[in-house]
């Protein structure tokens, strides 16, 4: 038996998926992350796997939050602290970064991983070490974590390091980024999936894998859940239903637009084109329970237009598919029953949605021809009757949802598999 191993260090936890060469799921291990760090909660899931099954891994990949990146020496030690996804100190130095990247680049962000960098490089431990950076590493958090498996430091994936600056249509670092001091620092870009080499034998004897098992070059968190749904043709797409509204359209065109916040994920010889809504069920949640929404869906006509026009907010401001800082919520008028109020709210998402993929058409993207969805709206049967009025394209839910198990298929296969 042939086992591949993905692993997803998400924004939640941490998850553990083996699959056998059919894909079948063989194995799940979940844990919070433990107090002594990444490392012993990456060894510990792996060690909890049962035997017969860990005797069978021969390759694994690594899932990271985005832009989750630390500074290492030559033995892999971190310098300083990580600093995660979402941390804004990198807006201290957004001007550096605006100085060097062309407008509109992705790597431009308060949270991106170049401004995280730019904003070490001002610290005193790093400092010192700029000098001499061949002795040091600017890592991601799935690159370092593959580091613990297979021993080579400073290789990245180019899912990782897109908003590190790295150009991912030419494959290489651009001009602007090679003349900067600390490019010693950047690590040697892979296509995603790449066999990077066996698992150290120490390693191995250590977790009881065996001694031919291949690390492979990972991806993020959120592509990772991308390559589960097992999308492979361009022009399908999977929205995720979750706190916010997310959609990702697998492409044969590039397509960037920093005012919307779109950018494109390279997927072997396609693009991954995605936006990011502030709406969504954290919007739903705020005003109802989980039990009330599941009771209330039952009693909606879906067929049935509520005549609501609502842009479900919960705070000012969109970015896709309105760029607009200061956009209003639009939640009135407000009925007398609960039934009707989430009736609205339900559309108006789904309207958001709808207007989301239109405007990915017209810059340029393919045309969309299907729509798998993920997050805990895909279990809504009411809301994707909703949703297909307004979206004239099959929906329906994706059959594999967690980004573990797109680590393990991009294990088994790459990102052209």
């Amino acid at each position: 038996m042939i086992v591949s191993l993905g692993i997803d260090f998400g924004t939640s936890g941490v998850r553990l998926v083996a699959i056998d060469t059919d894909c079948n799921v063989l194995w799940w291990g979940t844990s919070d992350l433990l107090t002594q760090g990444w490392r012993a909660t990456l060894f510990a899931l792996i060690q909890a796997i049962p035997n017969e099954i860990k005797a069978g891994v021969k390759r694994i990949a690594i899932d990271g939050t985005s832009s989750t990146v630390l500074l290492c020496d030559r033995e892999g030690r971190s310098i300083g602290a990580p600093i995660l996804y979402h941390d804004r100190r990198g807006a201290a130095v957004l001007d550096s970064v605006k100085s060097i990247a062309p407008a509109g680049h992705s790597a431009i962000g308060a949270t991106s991983s170049l401004a995280k960098l730019l904003w070490l490089m001002g610290q005193p431990e790093a400092i010192e070490i700029v000098p001499t950076a061949r002795d040091a590493y600017f890592l991601h958090q799935a690159d370092w974590l593959a580091y613990h498996l297979h021993g080579k430091l400073g290789i990245s994936d180019y899912h990782n390091a897109l908003k590190l600056g790295y150009d991912v249509e030419a494959l290489c670092y651009p001009d602007w980024l090679e003349r900067q001091p600390y490019r010693p620092l950047l690590p040697q870009v892979v296509p995603p999936g790449t066999p990077i080499g066996t698992v150290l034998p120490q390693v191995a004897t250590e977790l009881g894998l065996a001694a031919d098992c291949i690390v492979c070059a990972g991806t993020t968190d959120s592509i990772a859940a991308f390559i589960a749904s097992g999308v492979k043709e361009p022009g399908v797409a999977v929205t995720s239903l979750g706190s916010t509204l997310v959609i990702k359209l697998l492409s044969q065109t590039r397509v960037e637009d920093v005012n919307f916040g779109i950018y494109s994920h390279r997927l072997g010889d396609l693009w991954l084109v995605g936006g990011a809504s502030n709406t969504g069920g954290a919007v739903l949640r705020h005003f109802f329970s989980d039990a009330e929404l599941v009771s209330l869906s039952q009693e909606i006509d879906p067929d049935r237009p509520s005549n609501l026009d609502y842009y479900p907010l919960l705070t000012p401001g969109d970015r896709f598919p309105i760029n607009d800082p200061h956009l209003a919520p639009r939640l009135t008028p407000r009925p007398e029953r609960a039934v009707d109020f989430l009736h609205g709210l339900l559309e108006g998402i789904a309207s958001i949605e709808a207007r989301g993929y239109q405007l990915l058409a017209q810059l340029g993207a393919t045309p969309l021809t299907a729509i798998y969805t993920a997050g805990g709206g895909a279990q809504n049967p009411v809301w994707t009757k909703i949703r297909q009025r307004y979206l004239p394209v099959p929906i329906s839910i994706s059959p594999h949802q967690e980004a573990a198990y797109g680590a393990a298929l991009l294990a088994q296969r790459g990102t052209n598999g």
